[in-house]
């Protein structure tokens, strides 16, 4: 039968110069409900503020079981390996479908989806990277062991929203939002690392973050491969190499000289203040720079790239690369901003195999498939228009303000005469 496999033809020629050919598309999913038990534990948690732990359990265990009903399609099929996994969720009315799909890769020329499950004659991996990152990652040395993840749902809760509200009255860091949103992005980085560290890894590879939203509660999501290289020092055994660099980077880093460290995550939550929001509310009705917001986001990231070169320091690097930014609008005048880079350090031990990298790994696929989406409102699709709103009310409140006090004091000199 024809194999249906989702490798581009970029992904199957890399793979085949690393020993191995392209198999069948495999599919997992899991269906969960929370529950009521679930429903008041997570309530109780979601009140308190941070993580909020049945939630995180609910997700883990329905991406977890996905994952694994996903591997014994792999195992059916023969296949000594998959990659390019994906864990998805897809809302259901109340229940959540938890989605992991990838492609099995067989050993070249063993015969493709022949064999029973069961027959394998080496462990089988699994990895996030797809073919070209993953003919990068091996060239480099590595591996691939186990897909991993680490995730954490989480909510700001009463205590920190009332404190974090009094705090967002004056302008400047609202610490306690800081400190929540700190140590759950750090909780994601520590699961995902121990899982790796689990499956006897000593580097986790590729991470991809992501946050999306649940109700009342936020999930954040670090996906990464879990993978072995045997010239690491030992100390990587128990504390595993974390690195958000795609593969193609770490491929270039290498061959620089250089070796991944950790995953470095700087976290602050600024506030305009009440006076600052009223002054940037009205400089919106004009065109021309808008002050407070500028020096706030200015702050802001510099704030959050301080506590990434502070976390770069303890752990002992030369450089942190590939920095990276993010704002969120939380409303109300609030911005949470995270950045994210590796730490790393020089090293001659290990060099890609390769002089040169391979010219089809570096090829970006082409998208084929388009689906028109409607614009005519001149609103950007991938930002929050929940902000826009706010905005949009807020300047017509303003004005409304503006326009009674000018009536008022119309009519005041109207009837005084003066």
């Amino acid at each position: 039968m024809a194999i249906l496999t989702g490798l581009s033809g970029n992904e199957m020629y890399c793979l085949k110069q690393k020993g191995y050919d392209a198999g069948n598309l495999v599919i997992g999913n899991s269906v969960f409900a929370l529950g009521f038990v679930g429903s008041i534990g997570s309530g109780f948690n979601t009140l308190m503020g941070g993580e909020v732990t049945p939630v995180t359990k609910v997700i883990h265990d329905g991406r977890k079981q996905s994952y694994e009903r996903m591997m014994r399609e792999v195992k059916t099929h023969g296949g000594v390996g998959v990659s390019g996994i994906s864990s998805d969720l897809v809302f259901h009315g109340t229940n959540i479908e938890f989605l992991s799909i990838g492609s099995t890769l067989h050993k070249a020329n063993d015969g493709i989806d022949n064999q029973t499950e069961g027959s394998q004659l080496e462990p089988t991996f699994s990895a996030s990277a797809d073919g070209q990152a993953l003919f990068c990652q091996m060239d480099c040395g590595f591996q691939p062991v186990e897909f991993v993840f680490g995730n954490v749902a989480y909510s700001i809760g009463v205590r920190g929203g009332i404190l974090g509200s009094l705090r967002s009255l004056g302008r400047g860091e609202v610490k306690e939002y800081s400190d929540i949103f700190h140590k759950t992005r750090h909780l994601a980085l520590d699961r995902i690392t121990d899982e790796a560290r689990c499956a006897g890894a000593n580097a986790v590879l590729g991470i991809q973050t992501s946050v999306s939203p649940l109700g009342a509660m936020q999930e954040m999501l670090m996906i990464g491969t879990a993978s072995k290289h045997p010239l690491l020092p030992a100390q990587y055994s128990e504390s595993p190499i974390s690195s958000d660099l795609t593969n193609l980077e770490m491929w270039n880093v290498f061959n620089m000289g250089y070796c991944p460290m950790k995953l470095m995550l700087g976290v602050s939550v600024f506030s305009l203040g009440v006076i600052g929001g009223i002054s940037a509310s009205i400089k919106a009705l004009v065109r021309g720079e808008i002050s407070e917001l500028t020096t706030l986001i200015y702050e802001a990231r510099e704030n959050a790239l301080q506590k990434v070169s502070q976390q770069a320091a303890d752990c002992g690097a030369d450089d942190v690369i590939g920095i990276k930014t993010y704002i969120s609008d939380l409303g109300g005048g609030i911005l949470e901003l995270m950045a994210i880079g590796t730490a790393v350090k020089k090293s001659s031990d290990i060099k890609p195999l390769s002089p040169t990298l391979l010219t089809q790994a570096v090829i970006k696929d082409q998208q084929t498939f388009f689906k028109s989406v409607d614009i005519s409102m001149g609103i950007s699709l991938n930002q929050p228009t929940r902000s826009l709103q706010n905005s949009f009310w807020v300047t017509i409140i303003i004005v409304i303000y503006v326009i009674a006090v000018v009536l008022l004091k119309g009519l005041k000199i109207g009837i005084t005469g003066q």
